[in-house]
């Protein structure tokens, strides 16, 4: 286990257990004005998680030890810590399960760094949000979201949404940048009760581009995820 702290910036802990891996992480980010603690093995990753108390976890699943998943959701019992999780595995099962166990995004390596900067990026924004008070209006390109008067106007024009639309709008909006999967999606919007019907948020998701896309057949605000779920396009700064 090593703690090497490498700038003022955020805290980064990456639980990787490629030494090499760790190496490229240590150089990018350190370049960029982040913090690092390094764990080889999720049983460190817990340590130094509680001893530590990063702003951030880069998180391997194959770790010697235990699956990131289930480290995963260890971590959520008592850690609202953002976790994106980089890894070799590529299949939508892998995605979807460590998503829905609590992590915020996920890299498949390789990567490029400018990604992976972009999604800490928006990581460590939402949590600055969570802790203030929350943005009462959402500008993404041409679309505007009013949350206090649940108001959407695209280039100035209202949109007229039914509840359920505004609902899964205003839910992908408030996480932009973030892929939620469909589990996650229809929890929110619809309940918990319809985890699994993933038929409703289809039919929506095609009514709700028709309303609020240019191209609705080639979206450009409601991004699919393949397998997996929606991200709304990163919102204006």
């Amino acid at each position: 286990m090593t703690a090497t702290v490498s700038a003022p910036g955020p805290l980064v802990l990456v639980v990787e257990d490629e030494p090499q891996m760790r190496r490229f992480l240590r150089a990018s980010l350190a370049s960029h004005g982040y913090a690092l603690c390094e764990a080889s093995s999720a049983a460190e990753a817990v340590a130094l998680a509680t001893s530590r108390g990063p702003e951030m976890v880069l998180l391997d699943l194959g770790l010697p030890d235990e699956d990131g998943v289930d480290l995963t959701r260890r971590l959520r019992e008592w850690s609202r810590v953002p976790i994106i999780v980089i890894s070799a595995r590529g299949h939508e099962a892998d995605k979807v399960a460590v998503l829905d166990a609590g992590a915020d995004d996920y890299l498949t390596k390789p990567f490029g760094v400018g990604e992976l900067l972009a999604r800490m990026r928006v990581a460590l924004r939402h949590v600055q949000q969570a802790a203030g008070t929350p943005t009462p209006i959402i500008e993404i390109g041409p679309l505007r979201i009013d949350l206090g008067r649940r108001e959407v106007k695209l280039d100035g024009a209202e949109v007229h949404l039914t509840p359920i639309e505004y609902r899964l709008l205003a839910l992908l909006a408030q996480n932009a940048g973030r892929v939620l999967t469909h589990t996650q999606i229809l929890k929110e919007v619809w309940g918990p009760g319809h985890a699994g019907e993933t038929h409703y948020l289809r039919v929506y998701m095609a009514q709700l581009r028709r309303k609020i896309e240019v191209e609705p057949a080639r979206p450009r605000l409601l991004q699919t995820e393949p397998g997996v779920g929606y991200r709304m396009r990163e919102a204006t700064t």
